[in-house]
């Protein structure tokens, strides 16, 4: 990337800081001595120059991590190192097959972690298209097309309807010029630029309106704009060096398993180390042989199969979440959004559609509502709670056709397999020719019957915009007639006759109240209104300006329009607040205006709520921002360092942030956050590259439905945690059994078959527990605590104290069924190395498989019965059948036998083991309907 991140000061020609912050002062032809360019434009000698100077203008990348360096970084984590340094200690223990099999599944566990990661980041890499290709500019007094990133401070750029800006600009021409901003402030409405000198001081500079921005587009119009910053000086470039100055932390659950791997292997070690100074003191057995033993104790309490199981799951979950519409760029981020305990949302484009929507109409006497949402003009226009017949007529047809043809967008129908309609121009423009198709109105037509002879331009002084036409007559001539709206207050200024009933009357007090008292209820109900209004123009007028044309006017009526809320989106924020997750809307738009969709979607809940302007924001310091945060509050118009400032504030309370956002605007705070959630379709590459998780459908519901898969994936991987530990005991247990025998016990339980438990028979019903659904009422749980361990003693104590005393004794019992099988205790127990020895062991092996069927199934729930979840709703099913076949495979296969200590069973053997799974599973739902007794003895339920 460039050197395009010098400051603005080594951007501009004219030197010092006082200059560009006075630019939107000057006229334009001081802005040209200013630059040193003129309306010519740059020679190409001189932009070759300043080419040089400043350097291209692109973005540069923030540094990133060196893809060696990514890769190697899953193989040099904490239990990376445990499971490297494991299979080390079995190879210099003479068991080749131990190293071998362990350092396998690190490096397999390193390498899934790594695609899984890589794939999602190649998902995105096609969203890292920071600026636009090419821009129009005039050298040498020549149009011309260059690439976007050879502009230059003094470039001249020529600007028309649709075009992507890209460079800061300071306007010295333009044409009913209206520019999108909402990349850059989160406003939906185009902002009207002007090519006047401003003098206001007090204006944000993304509100100046003489100035365009890089990363912006224009809505409508024309202009000149000399360039005044390039790259990362441009507002857009000084959010993204904003964005990139933030950190990345890693999320709770990374945290967490840090933590576990740390304490186990502590544990596993020190477990070790106790048993082997016990084995060679206590028992006196050689060294080799206690070291030997040491090691099979570490391997039997090191969940080898905890990791990959753990990546596996939180993959499954990326996977059910891309189903609902939702991109996970990194794993760890799907169980963020489990804890996650407040959600910063902006308003449109995320609560909102985004799509401005005519709901309501008023004329004389009669309301009429709007059905049908968006561009696409599919609905009805209903009186009194019916359908009116289409095409209307009367006063309802001469405002729809005055409030159509008095606009310059235009409707685009889908095309090439899009399912939406589009538009091109002003979003409200296009919701008033949306209303006219609704009501029948075929407006390529009226404009074919009523072509436009002349326009007085929308201007924010006047707030108002007029189109002349000539009427068609009944006796050949043309009549000239103007279609005003504008601001309803502005409008009824000039009216003095209202229509009705098809002719015009007078607009006396009583008529102008009600005019007013609507557009006052339309207002407070969070709808923008605008009054449309017509007039005959006389033959004689001449001059035609704003004071002779928009005056002596007939209201026709008024129109009021909203940004719908998305379908789902009142049901997802109900959800939220069931589920305990506070919901904020951080908005760059109007206070009222967020006020009114945050009610209406329940965001706000209470009578009266805290508004919070970004101008306040500004004065407050870090106490008044906490209290405002305790309060039920709503933050407007804001910068996005204040989103940045109000993200950190709430982490600092101890809340887990989730943050979403589509524009420029948001990129630092999506950054901040600890979960960022970026827009896909209305999404600027800026907030997609910030986030963590994509929403593909830009819908809030889709958040929702993202925080149910977090927290159904950690609690499934602390169901399958506390399943593979289960089987630590039963494999801890036959080391003991031998140290206290002090080797009058041969070792019922091999170290090989102890890793052919944990990374084999194991490993597939975990998987299986990590895809198990959210449980019901999952959502209706306050956030998991930070400072909940993933490992709880609740959880330890039923995993080794429960199941693994129970599976232990079973262990046991099958090794010594198998001696008592051939003799014993007539005879002593098989040595190490014989046939009957080798069968002994498989037995232990085999029941403490049998368990683990059971016990699979009974960590499916905490408190239900598993018969109330249903038993095979799950597909632990075909876990359960592959962990059989891995058993199998040990107990039959020849080329497995002798890596394993494994021999045949019997018909005998097999009938012993099959009983234990059911009746493990029946033990634990005795102990499951104790607890809900005592639950319902305690609650009187």
């Amino acid at each position: 990337m460039s050197s395009g991140g010098r400051d603005a000061r080594a951007q501009t020609p004219a030197a010092g800081d006082r200059w560009l912050a006075t630019i939107q002062t000057l006229p334009p032809p001081a802005v040209f001595a200013a630059l040193a360019t003129g309306p010519a434009g740059l020679s190409q000698a001189e932009a070759q120059a300043r080419l040089r100077r400043f350097g291209p203008n692109t973005l540069r990348e923030p540094p990133r991590m060196p893809l060696l360096r990514r890769f190697l970084a899953n193989f040099t984590h904490l239990m990376a190192l445990l499971l490297w340094a494991g299979g080390l200690i079995g190879f210099l223990a003479q068991m080749p097959q131990l190293g071998v099999a362990i350092w396998a599944v690190n490096l397999i566990n390193g390498l899934f972690s790594f695609w899984q990661e890589y794939k999602a980041e190649q998902a995105t890499a096609a969203l890292r298209r920071l600026l636009p290709s090419y821009a129009r500019v005039r050298r040498d007094g020549r149009e011309e097309r260059i690439p976007a990133e050879l502009l230059v401070p003094g470039d001249l750029m020529l600007l028309a309807e649709g075009d992507h800006i890209s460079a800061d600009g300071r306007l010295v021409e333009e044409t009913d010029l209206t520019v999108d901003q909402s990349t850059l402030t989160g406003e939906a409405l185009p902002v009207r630029k002007t090519s006047e000198a401003v003098l206001a001081d007090r204006l944000a500079r993304a509100e100046i309106p003489n100035l365009v921005f890089a990363g912006t587009s224009v809505a409508g119009g024309a202009g000149l704009a000399v360039v005044i910053a390039t790259g990362m000086a441009t507002e857009f470039g000084k959010i993204a060096r904003l964005t990139q100055t933030v950190g990345e932390e890693p999320s709770p659950l990374q945290r967490e398993l840090g933590r576990v791997t740390r304490a186990i292997a502590l544990l596993a070690t020190g477990i070790g180390l106790v048993f082997f100074i016990l084995a060679v003191g206590l028992a006196g057995v050689d060294l080799a042989t206690g070291f030997l033993f040491g090691m099979g104790m570490i391997v039997a309490f090191v969940p080898e199969g905890m990791l990959p199981t753990v990546t596996l799951s939180l993959a499954l979950a990326v996977q059910r979440m891309a189903r609902r519409h939702a991109l996970v760029k990194r794993l760890s981020a799907v169980e963020t959004l489990g804890c996650a305990t407040v959600i910063c949302t902006d308003k449109t484009g995320t609560l909102t559609q985004n799509e401005m929507t005519v709901t309501g109409l008023w004329l004389a006497g009669r309301r009429l509502t709007v059905t049908g949402v968006g561009y696409a003009p599919a609905g009805d226009l209903r009186e009194d709670g019916r359908a009116l017949p289409v095409p209307v007529d009367g006063d309802l047809r001469q405002l729809l056709r005055a409030a159509g043809l008095c606009t310059d967008a235009r409707l685009l129908p889908p095309e090439n397999g899009a399912a939406q309609w589009t538009v091109l121009g002003d979003p409200t423009e296009a919701a008033l020719r949306v209303v006219a198709a609704k009501g029948g109105l075929d407006l390529a037509a009226e404009e074919r019957r009523w072509p436009r002879l002349r326009e007085l331009p929308f201007d924010s002084r006047r707030k108002r915009m007029t189109t002349i036409h000539a009427a068609p007559s009944p006796d050949g001539g043309r009549p000239r007639l103007a279609f005003v709206k504008g601001a309803p207050l502005e409008i009824l200024a000039r009216c003095s006759q209202l229509q009705r009933a098809g002719r015009a009357v007078p607009l006396d007090a009583a008529w102008r109240a009600a005019a007013v008292r609507a557009t006052d209820e339309y207002a407070r109900a969070g709808l923008r209104v605008l009054a449309v209004a017509m007039r005959q123009l006389p033959d004689d007028l001449v001059e035609v300006t704003a004071e002779t044309v928009e005056r002596d006017l007939t209201l026709l009526g008024l129109v009021a329009m909203m940004d719908p809320p998305r379908p789902a989106v009142a049901a997802a924020v109900a959800t939220c607040y069931r589920a305990g997750i506070r919901i904020i809307m951080i908005t760059g738009d109007y206070g009222l205006t967020a006020e009114s969709v945050a009610r209406r979607i329940g965001i706000l809940r209470r009578d009266r709520a805290r508004l919070v302007t970004g101008a306040e924001l500004e004065t407050m310091d870090t106490a008044a921002l906490r209290a405002a945060l305790d309060e039920e509050v709503i933050f407007a118009r804001v910068a996005p360092e204040q989103k940045l400032r109000i993200v950190s504030t709430l982490q600092a309370m101890g809340h887990v942030v989730a943050v979403t956002g589509d524009g420029v605007n948001d990129a630092p705070a999506l950054k901040q956050a600890d979960i960022g959630v970026a827009m896909g379709l209305a999404g600027t590459d800026v907030a997609k590259e910030a986030a963590d998780i994509i929403l593909t459908d830009d819908n809030f519901a889709s958040i929702v439905s993202a925080v149910e898969e977090g927290r159904a994936v950690y609690a499934s991987i602390r169901k399958f945690a506390m399943y593979i530990f289960t089987s630590n005991m039963a494999e801890a247990a036959p080391f003991v059994a031998m140290l206290f025998a002090r080797g009058a016990l041969p070792l019922p339980l091999t170290v090989m078959q102890v890793l052919a438990i944990d990374l084999g028979t194991d490993m597939v019903p975990a998987i299986g527990l990590g895809a198990e659904p959210a449980e019901a009422g999952v959502m209706e749980r306050p956030p998991r605590s930070r400072r909940e361990p993933l490992l709880t003693g609740a959880l330890l104590a039923r995993a080794l104290l429960w199941y693994g005393l129970i599976e232990a004794a079973v262990a046991l019992s099958g090794y010594f069924y198998a001696n008592w099988r051939n003799g014993w205790p007539a005879v002593p127990l098989a040595a190490e190395g014989t046939p009957v020895y080798r069968l002994a062991t498989t037995m232990t092996l085999a029941s403490v498989v049998a368990c683990q069927v059971g016990a699979v199934f009974a960590c499916r729930t905490d408190r239900a019965s598993v018969v109330q979840v249903g038993l095979f709703s799950n597909r632990l099913v075909l876990g359960v059948a592959v962990e059989l076949l891995v058993l199998v495979l040990l107990v039959y296969a020849p080329f497995l036998q002798p890596i394993f200590n494994t021999a045949p069973l019997g018909p005998a053997e097999w009938t012993f083991l099959l009983p234990w799974a059911p009746l493990l599973l029946l033990v634990d739902e005795a102990r499951k309907a104790l607890l809900r007794r005592r639950e319902r003895a305690a609650t009187g339920r």
